[in-house]
């Protein structure tokens, strides 16, 4: 309770123990006055029926035991003071009746005082609950007002009932325009939602669906939405977020990364390629020291075709894969591991231990280049880990002095032939066979490395990443 309430609440007690100290003070001179004018006149006229109105008075004032002590004074001031005579039936038949009606009398005021009370004090309650409600309400339109967030309100109809500031931004609709219209011309998904009725259930879940602006530009809404039942009838209350932005993003960064695939598939086969026309080249000038061959015109035509070829596919992979490294933080990058690949394994009742140092250096590195490749590291356990008994994997990051190691352990059933793990299109691969391949090519673009280290037991590959403090800017290398 603030101070001001406080300060109020003291005034009012004392307040009603001032009103308590007058009352009883003008019903004690009400009784002794009755009782004097009983005492004056000696006529055949009782006025011992007066005392019900100072009964009255101190009802509201005392409590049982008092209000029947004071009773009992009038009681007594009237029977003293009647000018009837008194015998033994018919004395004590009227003073319990006397007693009875001046103390029914005060309680009657006891009643009535306690009555007022609660009805004070409940009518307190309830203005403190609406200035509570009105506080609440100013700080929820507030809220709404100045929400970044697109929110509004539906009626039965699909009409919209309430929308902020930030829902005429969305839509473009001119500011207080919104409210009346439907909301099927903005998202027609929205319009196909069904009212809440009695016996319908309630909604609460999202949605990603189109929208369009009234100028009839077309954008994806992530809709969280609910339904709920007023007095008026079912309402659909909607938050809405613009993620075209976001599709936009994902869109073009998953091009990228097709891209930068392609171009370290299209190294590796011209590697390969080269390699096989360098054989072929080693064949044809031995075949050429043969008078016969040496001046056939196929002859030295095959031979320039293997020039050509091998001219054709001499496109070193260092060429093909271009990263923008720049300082960051290694602790986001596996956060943002965790939240991709948890639920998954979760799913597929696999354990993930995450061992990260609290104090884990800055590095050089390409961040989206390096989460895919974390990702295929992860990817490859999971793939290696079912049909086991132990499923989990380990995640561990530590560093010295010059490197940051991120290690991925798994339970799995090992490797058979290690030296041929980072070759491209492997014999018996569950894949395509280039997973290790590029992720390999991916780090070490940005002088990073990935390395198979055996274990007794499961699988290991330690990614090795360079600090960013100790960073030259040097050409990666690669495989």
């Amino acid at each position: 309770m603030n101070r001001n309430g406080m300060i109020q609440e003291i005034f009012v007690v004392r307040l009603q123990q001032g009103n308590r100290t007058t009352l009883l003070s003008w019903a004690g001179i009400l009784i002794a006055v009755i009782a004097l004018i009983d005492w004056h006149f000696e006529d055949n006229i009782a006025f011992g029926f007066l005392y019900l109105f100072p009964m009255l008075m101190v009802g509201g004032c005392l409590a049982r035991w008092q209000i029947a002590g004071v009773a009992a004074l009038c009681t007594g001031l009237t029977e003293a003071f009647d000018p009837f005579p008194w015998t033994m039936p018919v004395g004590i038949s009227r003073i319990i009746l006397t007693f009875a009606a001046f103390f029914g009398a005060g309680y009657f005021g006891f009643g009535a005082a306690r009555g007022r009370r609660r009805a004070n004090q409940h009518l307190g309650e309830i203005e403190r609950e609406v200035e509570l409600r009105r506080q609440t309400e100013e700080q929820l339109e507030f809220l709404i007002s100045s929400s970044p967030a697109t929110i509004f309100t539906l009626d039965v109809n699909g009409k919209v009932l309430l929308a902020n500031d930030a829902a005429h931004r969305l839509l473009r609709v001119e500011k207080g325009k919104l409210q009346g219209q439907p909301i099927a011309q903005f998202f027609p998904a929205l319009a196909s939602v069904p009212p809440h009725l009695d016996e319908a259930p309630t909604f609460h879940t999202e949605m990603e669906c189109r929208g369009r602006r009234q100028d009839g530009e077309v954008f994806l809404a992530h809709v969280w939405f609910s339904t709920y039942q007023t007095k008026s009838g079912p309402r659909l209350a909607a938050v809405v977020f613009d993620s075209s932005e976001e599709l936009r993003d994902r869109a073009e960064f998953n091009l990228q990364q097709i891209l930068a695939g392609s171009k370290v598939l299209v190294g590796a086969l011209c590697h390969e390629i080269r390699n096989v026309s360098g054989a072929i080249a080693v064949v044809h000038s031995k075949l050429a020291r043969d008078e016969r061959l040496a001046h056939n015109e196929d002859f030295q035509a095959l031979g320039t075709l293997v020039q050509g070829l091998e001219k054709m596919a001499g496109l070193e992979l260092r060429q093909t894969t271009q990263s923008v490294a720049e300082s960051i933080d290694l602790r986001s990058v596996l956060e943002e591991l965790r939240i991709v690949i948890e639920p998954s394994f979760h799913e597929s009742e696999m354990a993930v231990r995450w061992e990260v140092s609290e104090t884990l250096p800055r590095i050089w590195a390409d961040r989206q280049a390096l989460l895919q490749a974390f990702l295929n590291l992860a990817r490859n356990s999971q793939r290696a880990m079912e049909g086991q008994d132990q499923k989990g994997l380990t995640v561990r990051a530590s560093f010295d002095e010059h490197s940051v190691f991120v290690r991925f352990i798994d339970t799995g059933p090992g490797v058979a032939n290690p030296e041929q793990l980072f070759e491209p299109f492997q014999p018996g691969a569950q894949a395509s066979g280039l997973g290790l391949y590029l992720s390999r090519t991916f780090v070490r673009a940005f002088q990073g490395e990935i390395e198979y280290e055996p274990q007794p037991t499961g699988c290991c590959f330690a990614v090795m990443l360079t600090l960013a403090s100790d960073h030259q800017p040097t050409t990666g290398e690669s495989a």
